[in-house]
């Protein structure tokens, strides 16, 4: 690789980042006009959240189940089996909601996203809006936005409620631990911001980076089938690794405070 490919490869990826940056701030400048129109937001709510409430509450009660049995026969070894209620909660309410959630959302409603807003582009949608003076990232974009960011933190929140249901049913119906000491011991431990406020506030950083780099990909991916197919690919790629990253952040800096 030469010097001269290498400075327009880095070239290029400023220019990604600029362009990135510009369509977040106009879709954080166009909040109040997508909010003032909330109908075409909750139509967003429901694309986005409804439609991917299944696969949500299957892998939530799974992850349930597997956290039962896991956390049961590694709490036994110490006499505390007591405390699976608080264990399967608190690993619900601060990572795996939200940290799973957001995968699920990026691998489902991210990539129909980006191959819808790819689609409109490659079909010439969005520039026969701008030739109806009609702004597309008005109109199509930031209802998205908006609709992704308040689809994110009710999907995790349903994710740990199915999954807690799921450690009850395997750590109590199943195994047989005492069912007061399991919802005692969760009551007790599980403080509503130090752990739930946390996980709030991870679920909706990941829906707005989610849904931003599904939306980015989609308007800028190239008119053509390959275009958009590639374009797809790289929202799950990108979102994924970037709310792996943003946990991680996120973590340090919530218990750093």
């Amino acid at each position: 690789m030469t010097l001269a490919t290498m400075g327009f490869a880095v070239r290029r990826k400023l220019a990604d980042l600029g362009e990135s940056a510009r369509l977040f701030a106009r879709l954080v400048q166009l909040s109040p006009v997508a909010l003032a129109r909330f109908g075409l937001v909750r139509d967003q709510i429901f694309f986005l959240g409804n439609l991917s409430m299944a696969i949500i509450g299957v892998s939530g009660l799974f992850v349930g189940f597997v956290l039962g049995l896991q956390g049961y026969y590694t709490l036994q070894r110490y006499g505390s089996s007591e405390a699976l209620g608080l264990l399967v909660a608190l690993s619900l309410v601060r990572e795996l909601g939200p940290v799973v959630t957001a995968l699920l959302f990026a691998g489902r409603a991210g990539t129909a996203l980006t191959a819808e807003i790819g689609l409109m582009k490659a079909g010439e949608q969005l520039a026969a809006m701008e030739m109806m003076a009609v702004d597309p990232i008005r109109r199509v974009l930031a209802p998205r936005f908006w609709g992704g960011l308040i689809a994110m933190p009710l999907l995790a929140a349903m994710f740990s409620a199915v999954g807690i249901i799921g450690g009850w049913l395997v750590g109590v119906v199943m195994i047989g631990v005492d069912e007061g000491s399991f919802w005692s011991q969760m009551q007790g431990g599980v403080e509503v911001w130090n752990d739930v406020g946390n996980g709030v506030i991870k679920s909706m950083v990941f829906g707005v980076a989610v849904t931003f780099v599904a939306l980015y990909q989609g308007y800028m991916a190239h008119p053509t089938p390959e275009g958009v197919s590639s374009a797809t690919t790289r929202t799950v790629v990108m979102a994924s690794l970037l709310v792996l990253g943003l946990d991680f952040l996120l973590t340090a800096m919530m218990f750093s405070i």
